[in-house]
């Protein structure tokens, strides 16, 4: 009919499974949806919508049977008594009708039951019936209090929890397009007024039935009021904030349906012996001590290879989204059966999704005082080595021994539930964490085959559930994973957070390139192309030429922006570490030798040159060169002087920077070859 897309369409998010399938939806799937005003000027309006199984519909035809042989219509006593459920606790009801396949006669039996108000009424009886017939050999009975309210409705038929007095509104679903219309006008005549035009998958008459649903419930809140019923609704616990999600994981038949039943104190979810009963990840609200809380029933998981078809899959992926939207996750284990690769799988969506964990030993009251494999006898701390064995990657979750079929141990397992979730909300100052860092590098720091010590320039935590730590070094190869793992373990042993995951992120140190000045003021010359020009030079870039510079070049001074430590003696970069460096201008009487460098010190680098003076020039020399004393003169003599120059320097070694060029020799040339004739003769008054 298009129920679960109609939720998720309001919702917007997957919350329900959404296949043509018939019968994929069994157990109650609940959302908080936010309603604007029409004109955007009301308030919005915060509702609880409920989707439910299809009545009637419950397995598709010729699948009545699953993959291992076991009847699904067994469920559909269940089914019905979780729809009648809802429809006696909601305000409004919304009757979906299939537009394009018309009224058909299961439609109208829904229609009848809901008008004489009896929907529900044969599905309890046939709950209570299924509940004694299969009381002792399901996979849990619900819970005590749930039962004797549905065995007083049935002794009391004038009760009004039999009866629901809500408004019921007719929806034409998959009226994709206005040819539609027509046909969807067919609902009509189920006596229940004008019916509202939908359609989830291409959003048709979307925002037209957004606008109505908020008036009715803006009418229905009026109603309350004037009735004095809106008072409990309004304060009702459970529509405050959840301080807590509680998502509950493991394999099938692990007991997780019977846990939440236990939790909310009825039969929220449908239980069975059955295999992969609950399809969807359902949230059930409750109250637990004046705190609202919310449990996350999943799918219960087996071996992928296994999977029967893409209902499974969107399981899974339910499974998933929920525990990453959880505050803690609980993983059960069947104490009846051997820890398996399905629970190791299911432990390691809890560990990847760093989420504080507990080891939940479900049916412990079975299994307790029974002789294991090698005939010794269960106990707690021969099951918990066990535990330790095959789940290694929460070592450090804490265990419970439980039963959620009887509630032994349940409460203290959800307190402790309550105590790991303020353990990954808690803060530690960044002195601290400072001062823990230095005495464990103090004392057990990280070190390459060359003697590398590493230097943690700063730590902090940057975020909490889960607490994470951000480190800045200088030698970030030096933290290897098997260091970090040993970082971890001490951080668990001096800081709160003993058995919650804590994510580590280590970084290096950025580099920058160096500001212009100082670049200028080291004698490299930068390249001036218009590729060049958008992007700043980077550290690497700016050593590099410097590097393969083979002019002579003056001495580095100590300008700001040169970070980089540890250069070699032709004042490249050596091993590309982070670190700050003090560089001197010192003559120097021979070549340079590589600097030796020390533990936790700072690198100094002496690149200079011995300055030579310039001979001066002879007067006559000037005067025979006054042409080319102007602007353009002055740049075609550079030119002219930098080719032999360039020539020379090319011939000689890097120790030969000391020999000059013959001046006289050089400017006769020039004379012989009638360079700087061409030039303007209007340049002479600037050299007079």
């Amino acid at each position: 009919m298009g129920k679960s897309s109609l939720m998720n369409m309001l919702a917007r998010s997957k919350v329900s499974i959404v296949d043509p399938t018939p019968g994929v939806t069994r157990d109650r799937v609940t959302a908080i949806i936010h309603l604007d005003a029409p004109d955007k000027k009301g308030p919005p309006i915060i509702a609880e919508l409920v989707d439910t199984g299809g009545f009637g519909a419950y397995v598709a035809e010729g699948e009545r049977y699953d993959d291992v042989g076991e009847d699904l219509t067994r469920l559909a006593g269940d089914i019905e008594y979780q729809i009648s459920q809802a429809t006696h606790g909601a305000d409004l009801i919304l009757l979906a009708i299939d537009a394009q396949a018309g009224v058909t006669a299961l439609d109208e039996e829904i229609a009848r039951r809901l008008r004489e108000q009896t929907l529900g009424k044969q599905e309890r009886s046939k709950a209570a019936k299924s509940d004694a017939q299969t009381d002792g050999k399901s996979e849990a009975k619900p819970a005590a209090k749930s039962k004797d309210r549905r065995k007083a409705a049935e002794k009391n038929p004038d009760d009004k929890t039999r009866a629901t007095s809500a408004r019921v509104q007719v929806i034409a679903t998959k009226t994709d397009g206005q040819r539609w219309e027509p046909h969807a006008l067919e609902a009509s005549a189920l006596g229940m007024g004008e019916p509202w035009f939908v359609s989830a998958k291409n959003n048709y008459m979307r925002r037209e039935f957004l606008d109505f649903l908020y008036v009715s419930l803006s009418d229905i809140q009026e109603d309350q009021r004037k009735k004095g019923e809106s008072e409990g609704h309004a304060t009702d616990p459970k529509d405050a904030m959840p301080e807590l999600k509680l998502a509950i994981i493991g394999k099938r038949n692990a007991g997780k349906s019977t846990l939440v039943n236990t939790l909310a104190g009825e039969p929220r979810m449908i239980v069975s012996e059955i295999a992969g009963t609950t399809r969807d990840s359902v949230d059930v609200r409750f109250e637990y001590d004046g705190k609202v809380l919310v449990a996350i029933d999943t799918a219960g998981l087996r071996r992928k290879r296994a999977f029967a078809n893409q209902i499974e899959w969107f399981a899974y992926d339910r499974l998933q989204l929920s525990v990453n939207r959880a505050d803690v996750v609980m993983v059960l284990i069947d104490a009846t059966v051997k820890i398996s690769q399905v629970d190791e799988q299911v432990a390691m969506l809890a560990q990847k999704a760093f989420k504080p964990a507990i080891i939940v030993v479900n049916k412990w009251d079975l299994a307790d005082g029974q002789r294991g494999p090698d005939g010794k006898i269960v106990t707690t701390q021969r099951y918990e080595d066990y535990i330790r064995r095959e789940l290694q990657g929460l070592w450090y979750a804490p265990i419970a021994f439980m039963s959620g079929e009887s509630g032994m141990n349940v409460r203290e397992t959800v307190d402790l539930a309550f105590d790991l979730h303020r353990q990954a909300s808690e803060r530690v100052t960044t002195g601290k964490l400072n001062r823990l860092v230095a005495r464990i590098l103090e004392t057990s720091g990280p070190s390459d085959k060359v003697g590398s010590q590493a230097k943690v320039y700063f730590v902090a935590q940057t975020g909490t559930n889960p607490p994470t730590v951000s480190m800045v070094v200088n030698k970030i190869h030096l933290f290897t994973p098997n260091y970090q793992r040993f970082l971890l373990n001490r951080f668990r042993e001096e800081l709160p957070f003993t058995e919650v995951p804590i994510r580590l992120n280590v970084k290096p140190r950025s580099q920058k390139a160096p500001p212009a000045h100082a670049i200028a003021s080291a004698g490299v010359r930068m390249q001036t192309d218009a590729a060049d020009n958008d992007a700043p030079m980077t550290a690497e870039e700016f050593f590099a030429e410097f590097e393969n510079d083979e002019t002579p070049t003056a001495a580095i001074g100590t300008e700001e922006g040169f970070e980089d430590a540890d250069f070699d003696a032709d004042g490249g970069d050596e091993d590309g570490d982070e670190g700050e460096s003090e560089v001197e201008a010192q003559p120097e009487a021979e070549p340079a030798a590589k600097p030796a460098r020390g533990r936790g010190t700072k690198a100094k680098v002496a690149a200079t040159e011995e300055k030579k003076p310039a001979k001066k020039k002879p007067a006559a020399e000037k005067v025979s060169t006054a042409k080319t004393s102007g602007k353009k003169g002055k740049a075609a003599a550079e030119k002219a002087a930098a080719a032999p120059a360039a020539a020379e320097s090319a011939d000689t070694d890097d120790d030969d920077f000391d020999d000059e060029i013959d001046a006289d020799a050089y400017f006769a040339e020039m004379e012989a070859q009638g360079m700087g004739e061409d030039i303007d003769d209007e340049d002479d008054s600037e050299e007079e």
